[in-house]
Parts: C-alpha cells; structure tokens; sequence
C-alpha cells in the first residue's frame, strides 16, 4: 500500500511539468508556425514545379507559404530579425524568402524573441529546411 502511495504522489508531482512539456505555446508554437510553413512553401515549390515564396510581415508577426499555410506569431513574440542575403528586413512592412523546385531556397536566418526568450531558425539553402538553435550560435 505504501509503495502504491509513493507510485501515485510521484506521478502527480509529474503531471503538471508533463502537461508544460505537451503544451505548445509561445515560442515553442511559434518555432513550430514557422518551421511548418516553411516546409510548406518548399513542397508546394517541388510538386508545382515554381519557384514558391513564404511571405512574411515581420512588422505584423505574420507569414504564409504563398497565401496557402500560414499564421501569426503568438502575443508577446516577435521578429528581432529577418536576414535575407545578409539584408534584415525586420523593419520592413513585408518581404519573401523563394523556395525553389530544386528543393533549394534564399539563404535566411530568422530571429524570434519575446517573453525572456530568443531563438534563431536558419534556412538551410542547399536543402530548404528550416534549423532552430539558439541565437548564440
């Protein structure tokens, strides 16, 4: 009985980080967002046979995969910046990072920051996936 008790309080001192960890707000969301729509704009790119952009308004937080998949950024985070070709466009009312149907894209390097957090999503040109690290790297 007593170790059944022990079993049961441990669980349920785990429950509420397991339910933090399953939860997707915030920047994790926002990671995710973003990192979807880029895999989106990539695909529609290679099936089409075009060259397909990903729209972004850094000013607004919002992007899409040519009007198609897209959102917003969570309340509280925004775009410190968007480096296209070595060109920030976080000030920019909108810009477009181009997908290829090569799998291939622009070189970007894009920087989410807000709520104590900052994380960095880099476009692998040569394959056009996205890669998150931290902002350090």
């Amino acid at each position: 009985m007593v170790v059944v008790a022990i079993i049961g309080l441990v669980a349920a001192m785990g429950v509420p980080a397991m339910m933090k960890a399953l939860q997707k707000e915030g920047m994790r969301k926002a990671l995710g967002d973003v990192q979807d729509a880029c895999f989106a704009a990539r695909k529609q790119a290679i099936i089409s046979k075009q060259k397909t952009a990903l729209e972004i308004s850094p000013q607004a937080g919002r992007f899409s995969a040519s009007g198609a998949t897209g959102g917003e950024l969570p309340d509280g985070i925004t775009f410190a910046m968007v480096d296209i070709f070595r060109q920030d466009y976080a000030e920019s009312e909108s810009c477009r990072v181009f997908f290829y149907p090569d799998g291939t894209c622009d070189e970007t390097v894009l920087v989410l920051v807000g709520r104590g957090e900052s994380e960095k999503i880099t476009l692998d040109y040569s394959s056009g996936t996205p890669i998150v690290s931290d902002v350090d790297k």
